[in-house]
């Protein structure tokens, strides 16, 4: 693509409306925990330049940022779950907005996808129900088997919704412009959605729409704090990361998308296919539900240029989010806009610490 295909010509560059934002164009800097924070989970001036070194894309979401201790599930990952986290939090913002880029936080709890390791004081993981993943999670000691998650009672759970409400609080003031709630690959809403991990017999539940009631209850208590406009949701109903999975997702996310629509959100995010795989895979109508949405919908999952170019013009979503490569080239748009060479992803760096691959990928300029 040469520089003269720019927004008159590929839909990539042309601005879009989220919410109360007119975003500059419709590449999104995605989501991906790249492990950098610091002792007690605070973010780091290191992380404040990478995401500045990022701030061309027309929306910026960070990293998955954990709404308590109990919510973590990666070592050095970030949290927002006190007043000294949000102040560095609010300088990674103002950095972003210096550059006038749009930010969102994604906020998570990992639920059962975490280990005592992780947790305050060595305690259980939890989840939906006493299921435990065949998976491991990577904590000081290396990668560690997960064990049997503790199932919640009803207090717990109305305390995780609490946990996300002050985590919201706490993402206004360090002035980030609004948040993403992540109820895809695996952690704790994710769990609670699907019947795969949630066996459970109470209104959480059972049918489709007890299972949606945990993430619809932590939607309702953002919404006075932020306005649906500037809160979006994240899914990745086919995914089996995590060791997760639904025995009729259609029926699932149908529902969902149909309860989500009443609130106006600013957007749907969705992690389409297999994470890090095929976007194709079978057992859901993604075409149906992006019809169904109201709102701007993301497309996410591994593409390249020329996908989310054709993507964004057979009008199958309205933004493109890119993770790894994003991750590579800081000045992705300028990349894609010039048609030029991308640097190459140096996988070992992803989650390693440091400034080395993170930080310091070459600009063209």
């Amino acid at each position: 693509m040469s520089k003269s295909d720019d927004h008159g010509q590929n839909p990539l560059f042309e601005p879009i409306r989220v919410g109360p934002y007119l975003l500059r164009n419709r590449i999104v800097k995605s989501p991906m925990s790249r492990m950098r924070a610091a002792q007690n989970d605070m973010p780091t001036t290191l992380m404040a330049e990478y995401y500045s070194q990022r701030a061309s894309a027309g929306l910026i979401i960070t990293e998955s940022v954990q709404i308590s201790r109990q919510g973590k599930g990666y070592r050095n990952s970030p949290g927002i779950y006190n007043d000294e986290q949000m102040r560095a939090w609010k300088t990674i913002a103002d950095g972003v907005h210096a550059r006038g880029a749009v930010i969102f936080m994604q906020l998570w709890h990992c639920g059962r996808l975490s280990h005592p390791d992780l947790q305050l004081n060595g305690g259980q993981p939890v989840g939906p129900s006493a299921i435990r993943p065949n998976v491991e999670v990577y904590t000081d000691s290396g990668p560690q088997a997960v064990p049997e998650p503790h199932e919640m009672d009803s207090d717990e759970i109305a305390q995780v919704v609490d946990q996300y409400f002050q985590a919201s609080l706490r993402a206004k003031k360090a002035n980030v412009d609004g948040i993403e709630v992540h109820a895809g690959n695996g952690f704790l809403l994710d769990q609670f959605l699907r019947d795969g991990t949630n066996r459970r017999t109470d209104h959480y539940g059972g049918s489709v729409e007890n299972r949606v009631r945990l993430l619809i209850e932590v939607v309702e208590a953002i919404i006075p704090i932020w306005g649906a406009d500037r809160i979006g949701v994240k899914m990745s109903p086919l995914s089996t990361y995590g060791d997760i999975r639904d025995s009729n997702p259609e029926a699932l996310y149908s529902h969902l998308v149909s309860r989500l629509n009443g609130y106006g959100l600013a957007y749907l995010h969705f992690a389409e296919g297999e994470l890090l795989s095929s976007r194709d895979v079978p057992g859901l109508d993604f075409a149906r539900l992006r019809r169904m949405f109201h709102g701007p919908v993301i497309g996410n999952n591994c593409y390249d240029l020329a996908q989310a170019t054709e993507a964004l013009q057979s009008g199958k979503v309205d933004m493109i989010a890119f993770a790894r490569l994003f991750a590579a080239n800081p000045d992705l748009v300028e990349r894609f806009r010039l048609g030029a060479e991308l640097n190459e992803l140096d996988v070992t760096t992803l989650q390693s610490g440091g400034a080395k691959g993170y930080t310091d990928y070459p600009k063209l300029l």
